[in-house]
């Protein structure tokens, strides 16, 4: 698997840094349909896309070590803020 893990949300863009998790699981405590933690403790996406917007993004910009990235239709970086 790559350092990356990217998916369009809609109108976001949203980005898993693998190499910045350290599986705290805030992202999955906030948006559970979005994210899991694997077998070695890091997010990785379910189904993000079946989250609400706002629900998603609080549980992107949760995550305490900026592993989590997104960007709006527009390329703006709106998590982390």
């Amino acid at each position: 698997m790559s350092e990356f893990d990217e998916r369009a949300v809609g109108n976001l863009r949203v980005r898993i840094d693998r190499t910045l998790c350290v599986g705290f699981g805030d992202c999955v405590t906030g948006a559970p349909g979005a994210f899991v933690l694997d077998g070695e403790g890091i997010a990785v996406f379910v189904n993000p896309d079946q989250v609400d917007r706002d629900q998603l993004l609080q549980a992107c910009d949760a995550c305490p070590v900026d592993a989590l990235t997104v960007w709006d239709a527009e390329g703006q970086q709106i998590v982390p803020s």
